[in-house]
């Protein structure tokens, strides 16, 4: 029997590795001589360095960059196995949790250390980036990122704009003639699960400014700099970006994502399935186990449990699901793919225990789930 594990993080419990491991150990317990593929997963977001480390073989970069607020912060990226991926986390130099929430204000946040992990990806002759963009601190419509790669962003008196969105409603030209040649190689996949625009009610100020410490006042502002952005950004395409899908991810990320680097914006889900190659361990499985800290009514938006409902369908595989909490609608899933859904908590506990018990809950859990299929095929 060939088991391909391929669980999400059980967030502030067990990483993605350790739960993917921990559920091989469980179904070794009653199928010793099951074959198990362990690939932890992610959807772009926190975790997606260390699920594609773990399951390629690769290694972690850490270097010192500019943080959201100007300062100096280590900061990390993965390369995968081969050595010809790059993956980087947005939240890693440019996210929220890096600001303390007295000095969150995304006027003064800049994704210039972004910027900085994909240039040194480049150094090391890597050409082909995934790029994460969830959890950031920053609405500069990802000027930053763009500056530490080489563009220059000028205000009308001729001089350059100050890093963050507070002066970007004054941007006059964008000079891209020193933006990083290398850049032109590469294939770049930014992960993106929403689909807001860069203005507008649904756009990267109004959304995404309040979540990141923008009050009213400051939203208008934002607004007002993001129009000015793309206002510009028209006159030297001829193109009107205002309303591109996704544009507005991450503070508007996905528009210059799209627009300098000549990214295509995927779900995250997807490009992270790519990059391991799932479709083809599943080829010859017999069962799927996936799993995540929580799965509810809004699991399957976007996230990865919905790609490996959507793959198993194709290969019509049975998946079994394994959760921290079982919330409302989970049961949804069962027309959507997944076969069996389990929660991992053996008893009533306290929220620090479920927590800390997580790699033990899932072995145990996943022990259960195999004797349950020795009861089936013996019935059968």
């Amino acid at each position: 029997m060939k088991i391909v594990i391929a669980p999400d993080s059980f967030k502030e419990s067990v990483s993605a590795e350790l739960a993917a491991l921990a559920i091989a150990r469980g179904f070794h317990e009653i199928y010793p001589e099951a074959e198990c593929i362990c690939l932890p997963i992610a959807d772009g977001g926190e975790g997606t360095v260390d699920a594609l480390v773990a399951a390629t073989g690769g290694k972690k970069i850490w270097l010192e960059v500019m943080g959201p607020l100007g300062e100096k912060t280590q900061a990390f990226y993965g390369i995968s196995g081969d050595g010809g991926t790059a993956v980087i986390e947005m939240a890693a130099a440019s996210g929220l949790m890096l600001v303390p929430a007295e000095r969150r204000n995304p006027l003064h946040a800049t994704s210039y250390g972004t910027g900085e992990l994909i240039r040194h990806a480049l150094d090391q002759g890597i050409r082909h980036i995934i790029l994460g963009i969830g959890g950031s601190a920053t609405v500069d419509g990802g000027v930053g990122m763009i500056q530490a790669l080489g563009g220059r962003f000028y205000r009308p008196d001729g001089k350059a704009l100050s890093l963050g969105a507070a002066e970007l409603a004054t941007l006059n030209a964008i000079d891209l003639s020193e933006l990083d040649p290398r850049l032109q190689q590469c294939n770049i996949e930014v992960a993106c699960d929403v689909d807001n625009p860069l203005v507008g009610p649904q756009g990267a100020a109004a959304v995404f400014g309040p979540q990141k410490g923008a009050t009213p006042e400051i939203v208008a502002q934002l607004e007002q700099a993001l129009e000015q952005y793309a206002a510009v950004i028209r006159q030297i395409t001829g193109n009107d970006i205002r309303k591109i899908a996704g544009g507005g991810s991450a503070g508007g990320m996905g528009i210059a994502s799209l627009v300098f680097l000549g990214a295509t914006l995927k779900p995250g889900i997807d490009i992270i399935m790519e990059a391991l190659r799932l479709e083809d361990a599943v080829m010859s499985a017999d069962l799927i186990v996936t799993g995540e800290g929580r799965i509810d009514d809004q699991t399957l938006g976007g996230k990865a449990l919905s790609g490996i409902a959507r793959l198993a369908q194709r290969h019509k595989l049975p998946v079994i699901a394994m959760a921290g909490v079982l919330g409302e609608g989970a049961e949804a899933l069962h027309e959507q793919g997944i076969d069996a859904i389990f929660s991992i908590l053996p008893r009533l506990c306290t929220l620090e225990n479920a927590l800390s018990q997580g790699e033990i809950n899932l072995q145990q859990s996943a022990r259960n789930i195999a004797r349950a299929m020795q009861i089936g095929q013996k019935i059968i």
